[in-house]
């Protein structure tokens, strides 16, 4: 099968739950790290101006607010998020599936909080109806490593391709020497000198 890349032209940004509470809930990778890899994805978006669509669950419960970070980097996006009451499967909730619909992409991006269960459902579901998936692993976890690799492991045998913040980003920009390509090294760096 030939490599379609998937560029800021085809592809669509998910980002799952990405709330103070729920990532407090991940130890399969570290808080920062997790925080770290999903603003830098925000901001890839941001600069290649890409489509994106936000969503948080419950957010006055114990799952929190979402990033604040999230609002200075996406405001436009972060301020039409799609708040779910308690529906596990975002894209069983009826908003975020017509968010999903309306960037007319059939090429998304999913980083979620958990992976296994924030982002394995609706992962499954995009690619059970003809979506082209990648979930970015490093921009989520889950409570324990076991239940990431199961998540991972699920998620790929449906079909999911699986990669990482940086592997994601280098796909995105295609060349370092573009204008946005310049811009997305900077936001890499912090991370690649960690």
């Amino acid at each position: 099968m030939r490599f379609a890349r998937f560029t800021a032209d085809n592809a669509a940004m998910l980002l799952i739950d990405h709330q103070v509470g729920t990532m407090g809930w991940v130890k399969s990778i570290s808080f920062e790290e997790m925080k770290r890899n999903a603003l830098m994805l925000a901001q890839a978006a941001r600069i290649l101006k890409m489509p994106v669509v936000l969503t948080s669950s419950m957010e006055e419960y114990a799952q929190g607010p979402l990033l604040s970070e999230l609002e200075s980097i996406l405001p436009a996006e972060f301020a039409a998020r799609v708040k779910r009451f308690g529906i596990v499967n975002a894209m069983d909730d009826e908003n975020f599936a017509a968010a999903v619909k309306a960037t007319g992409r059939r090429k998304l991006i999913i980083a979620g909080v958990t992976n296994d269960v924030c982002t394995v459902y609706p992962a499954l579901s995009l690619v059970g109806d003809g979506f082209e998936v990648q979930v970015v692993a490093d921009a989520g976890g889950s409570p324990t490593s076991m239940a990431d690799d199961i998540a991972l492991r699920r998620m790929a045998q449906a079909g999911v391709t699986l990669t990482s913040t940086n592997q994601l980003i280098a796909e995105l920009a295609g060349s370092w020497v573009t204008p946005e390509g310049g811009e997305l090294i900077q936001v890499m760096m912090p991370a690649l000198q960690a």
